[in-house]
């Protein structure tokens, strides 16, 4: 009977070392994951500014009815062709940038 509960008392101490190992464990992952979730902030936060800011369509639009009435009309029709597009609609938004600098390019 005294064998029974050196056993059972023994299991039991080394079922807590295991939980406290577990514990001691689960804490370094969430050091680990806090470290890294610190990191991808960190670089959000400085690749934030880095971004540049969307050109609204009114902005391109804008620009290119000012060089129609100056004038260039047939080349603002030839610039938005390069890009793919028979009318400014037909854009894509990521080329906007494109379009204004080649359409305040003409002079």
């Amino acid at each position: 009977m005294m064998d029974k509960i050196k056993l059972i008392l023994d299991l039991a101490q080394k079922l807590l070392k295991v939980v406290s190992d577990l514990r001691a464990l689960a804490d370094s992952m969430q050091a680990v994951c806090d470290t890294l979730t610190e990191g991808l902030s960190e670089e959000k936060k400085s690749a934030e500014p880095l971004q540049e800011p969307e050109i609204p369509l009114e902005k391109v639009r804008g620009v290119l009815a000012e060089k129609s009435r100056a004038g260039f009309t047939e080349e603002v029709r030839e610039i938005i062709r390069r890009h793919g597009a028979d009318r400014l609609s037909g854009i894509a938004p990521e080329e906007y940038r494109a379009v204004i600098e080649e359409a305040e390019a003409l002079k």
